[in-house]
């Protein structure tokens, strides 16, 4: 993500917020937003300011915390990208504006065309939305450069989007790749000039992030934790960390699960994953069928709602994905590990460790990448 124009003018959206009134406390979240976007910029695999924003999702934040930062990282993509400053009355809300609404009528009948086709194929939605996103803001570079068609663009327009003059990467390969699927979704509607763009794209390597990882003594400490009946931890949260660390379920599957996922006389769970929405299912051993049966003996509330995991006060409702998060984060903090800035704290931190183990017995990493659901019974033992 090329941040070179908002660290070039960011100061004169600060003035204009300074001559217009604004409070000091709101420039000041303004000025450490945009300290932290050209401080991360070049090691984060940002192609947008959506991803950005996305960033706060990955850890657990109260709905508030994440509409004040779409509102703010929306204002800031407003003023670097369209030149836009706040008014006061407008807000610049992340996903509510963007490229599309700016590009010509023929580069939006190219998304519009990809939208349709993979609805159709029942692409997941917010896939289509990433890679619509990411091809509006292709297309409205090209446009800006005064390409306003699919016909006049060229290669070296293409190029100059990915690359510097000096060769200095600008943008992603996960860019690339959601353009890609755009354009090769696109063939039938322009089958010569779609696989002629597709030609353009630069051949990039792509880059992977150190995984942070839970050490054996971070996992006794969390074993630890949620088998000692005299900290903080809920039989909610101590229900959910069993699940979570014996299971390596996602957050989302495990905020999913109802009464009828536990089958207790064939000691079964079943779930629907709600990722890939394959059916399956595993052993339900004692230590995590323990935990959810002293949950819904002792504390769940009696309430006609069939999730598995509700919330402690009226009215009653499933534990959403986010309040899963959270459960994780005082698991953490009651094992006393993690608690440093930029510590992974998720739930899917224990996911990673289970494949972790599943390689080091010796499962080779590709039988891992796609069978982790049907080989945690083999892990369950070692964990």
């Amino acid at each position: 993500m090329n941040v070179q124009n908002l660290r070039d003018n960011y100061p004169k959206l600060i003035s204009y917020m300074e001559a217009n009134g604004y409070s000091k406390t709101y420039i000041n979240r303004f000025k450490r937003e945009i300290k932290k976007i050209l401080t991360l910029a070049d090691s984060e695999d940002w192609s947008c300011y959506t991803d950005i924003y996305l960033e706060y999702e990955k850890t657990p934040h109260s709905p508030d915390y994440l509409r004040d930062k779409r509102t703010i990282i929306g204002a800031i993509e407003q003023f670097d990208v369209h030149g836009r400053y706040p008014n006061g009355r407008r807000r610049h809300e992340l996903f509510k504006r963007g490229a599309y609404p700016l590009l010509s009528p023929e580069f939006k009948s190219v998304i519009d065309y990809y939208c349709e086709a993979e609805k159709k194929r029942n692409k997941k939605v917010t896939t289509i939305y990433t890679e619509s996103n990411n091809a509006s803001t292709f297309f409205l570079s090209l446009q800006q450069k005064g390409i306003d068609n699919l016909d006049k663009i060229t290669e070296e327009a293409v190029l100059s989007i990915f690359m510097s003059p000096d060769e200095t990467l600008l943008r992603s390969c996960s860019y690339k790749k959601n353009i890609a699927a755009v354009l090769k979704a696109c063939i039938p509607y322009h089958p010569e000039t779609c696989q002629r763009i597709l030609a353009f794209l630069p051949a990039l390597r792509e880059t992977r992030k150190n995984i942070q990882y839970l050490t054996p003594e971070e996992i006794q400490k969390v074993k630890e934790a949620l088998a000692n009946d005299k900290n903080s931890l809920t039989l909610c949260d101590k229900a959910i960390g069993m699940l979570a660390l014996y299971t390596g379920l996602r957050g989302c599957d495990i905020a999913g699960m109802t009464l009828d996922s536990i089958n207790w006389n064939k000691d079964l769970i079943y779930i629907i994953q709600q990722k890939t929405e394959l059916h399956f299912e595993l052993p339900l051993t004692a230590v995590v069928g323990n935990a959810i049966y002293d949950y819904l003996t002792f504390e769940r509330p009696r309430t006609e709602i069939r999730y598995l995991f509700v919330t402690q006060n009226k009215p009653y409702d499933r534990l959403k994905s986010r309040s899963i998060g959270n459960v994780a984060v005082r698991i953490m903090k009651a094992a006393g590990i993690r608690q440093f800035k930029g510590d992974r704290k998720g739930f899917h931190i224990f996911r990673h460790h289970l494949a972790t183990a599943l390689l080091g017995k010796g499962v080779p990493q590709p039988v891992i990448a796609g069978h982790l659901v049907t080989l945690r019974p083999i892990l369950l033992k070692h964990i």
